[in-house]
């Protein structure tokens, strides 16, 4: 049998990081995730998904995420019952993250005027460059964030690659 699930989205409010009596760290959220496909009004709909994630991925999930985070989530799915105080059986459908992956700086969404384009690398040896329509730091706007500039760039001088370079 296989249970996988892969989901890219936003969040739709902070997380809520809380510790068990044993104290393991859990966090749960909701991520909003778009459907492929357009209603008859031409509008997306989402779907809202509940998420589970344990341990130290918990923890950095409720420090790094909060509310309009783009995340990447892969885990299971599962199901879980209880009775609620009126003694009707609740069934619950949630993720149970292996994973969560920050897909965007921390804060992106929320600085004024980022035009960020450029996708972080995840750690130190990955790169990742993709232009950027932002200005030079003049001003005192987007102090501190990542500048990225494609090494690829036409810089008008013709490239220097023998026979023996090429894969083919």
């Amino acid at each position: 049998m296989i249970n996988r699930v892969v989901l890219v989205g936003r969040l739709t409010k902070n997380p809520e990081l809380r510790y068990t009596p044993n104290g393991v760290a859990v966090t749960s959220f909701t991520i909003a995730v778009n459907r492929p496909f357009s209603n008859q009004q031409g509008d997306r709909d989402a779907d809202f998904i509940p998420v589970v994630v344990w341990r130290r991925q918990a923890e950095n999930a409720a420090n790094f995420l909060q509310k309009g985070s783009l995340a990447g989530v892969e885990g299971r799915i599962q199901t879980r019952s209880y009775e609620n105080n009126e003694g009707r059986r609740v069934y619950i459908t949630e993720v149970v993250a292996d994973s969560v992956q920050f897909l965007e700086p921390k804060g992106a969404r929320h600085a004024e005027g980022s035009n960020f384009a450029a996708p972080v690398p995840s750690s130190p040896d990955q790169h990742s460059y993709a232009p950027s329509n932002r200005q030079s730091n003049s001003g005192g706007q987007n102090q501190g964030a990542p500048s990225f500039e494609d090494p690829f760039a036409n810089d008008s001088k013709p490239i220097d690659i023998s026979d023996d370079d090429l894969p083919f």
